[in-house]
């Protein structure tokens, strides 16, 4: 089980969400890989985080990654995104969202969010390292007992959540914030993925793969 991105997100409706703070882990990424695999988590974070209304929380699923997104809205109009390998259960990841959402708005002046770089929140980095193993998160949903699952919303891909006629394909093609390299790392990496299967257990989506050679998103 692997957290490889934390991001808050500033989410205005109907209008580009702005990165407040965020933390990655790429370290299991090769030296070379790793620029490249940190601008396609930025790329899928904002995304999901654009195509998710609030007050609502859903978990997209990529290759051999998911997207746990919680855009809470409020006066602070603010959401928050874990980016997991598919192996990292859905209820400590929202249970987690919810609490770094709380933090970051007890330790953040709203006055400074139209200000990202002046915005400084060390304790992202702290719950990437802590909540690698989502046992960690017992404690915080022994406290959010209200948070039911089934109101989670899962999709199978990221093409799920985008508007009819946008494919992701396009979507990485015509981004400014992706260079040429990541695009290109973007698609030899999707050529050399193996199959994914779709398995539906329960009420929840699990993504089987035969081969684990998938990168990127």
């Amino acid at each position: 089980m692997k957290i490889f991105s934390i991001s808050i997100v500033l989410a205005p409706p109907g209008s580009p969400s702005t990165t407040l703070s965020t933390a990655s882990d790429v370290s299991s990424f090769t030296f070379y890989q790793r620029g490249s695999v940190n601008e396609f988590l930025t790329f899928f974070t904002k995304t999901v985080v654009d195509r998710t209304a609030q007050g609502q929380r859903q978990s997209v699923q990529e290759n051999n990654h998911t997207a746990h997104v919680y855009n809470r809205g409020g006066v602070e109009q603010l959401a928050a995104v874990i980016v997991t390998d598919q192996e990292y259960p859905v209820r400590p990841a929202f249970s987690l969202l919810t609490k770094i959402l709380d933090d970051f708005t007890a330790k953040v002046p709203q006055s400074t969010f139209s200000n990202p770089s002046a915005i400084s929140f060390p304790d992202i980095q702290t719950y990437l390292t802590k909540y690698q193993d989502p046992r960690q998160a017992d404690t915080v949903m022994k406290v959010q007992q209200e948070l039911d699952e089934t109101k989670i919303i899962l999709h199978k891909t990221i093409e799920s959540v985008l508007a009819r006629g946008e494919r992701l394909d396009n979507l990485v093609e015509r981004s400014n914030a992706l260079s040429s390299q990541t695009k290109m790392f973007y698609k030899t990496a999707k050529k050399v993925c193996a199959p994914v299967f779709i398995v539906i257990r329960s009420r929840l989506t699990y993504v089987v793969q035969q081969n684990s050679c998938c990168v990127v998103m």
